[in-house]
């Protein structure tokens, strides 16, 4: 099962939430992503757990709860949709989609 993880704090490293994780069951794969630019955390991550039940008590546990001083939530992670196209029509989607301004959320 996949996690979504959001609120961390920006100094947390995959090593740390790997074994904060790994106290619920095996992890498969952990990932923070990080700023493109500057390497930075971006605050939210994703957790890989290949036993459910193990997925299922990390999420019920963690969720809401402290850590290191930030609020976080953590929820199965929903796949993108797969909408079918880049959009914008005339074969000028995929230069709109690689220059677009990066958002702050």
């Amino acid at each position: 099962m996949k996690i979504f993880i959001t609120g961390l704090p920006l100094e947390v490293g995959e090593d740390e939430l790997t074994a904060v994780f790994g106290d619920f069951g095996q992890v498969k794969s952990l990932r923070i992503i990080k700023d493109r630019d500057t390497g930075q955390s971006r605050g939210f991550g994703f957790v890989e757990m290949p036993v459910e039940e193990e997925a299922k008590e990390a999420i019920k546990r963690m969720n809401g709860g402290d850590y290191n001083g930030n609020r976080i939530k953590v929820a199965e992670a929903q796949e993108k949709p797969n909408t079918g196209g880049a959009g914008g029509g005339g074969g000028a989607g995929g230069f709109r989609r690689n220059n677009r301004t990066e958002k702050s959320y």
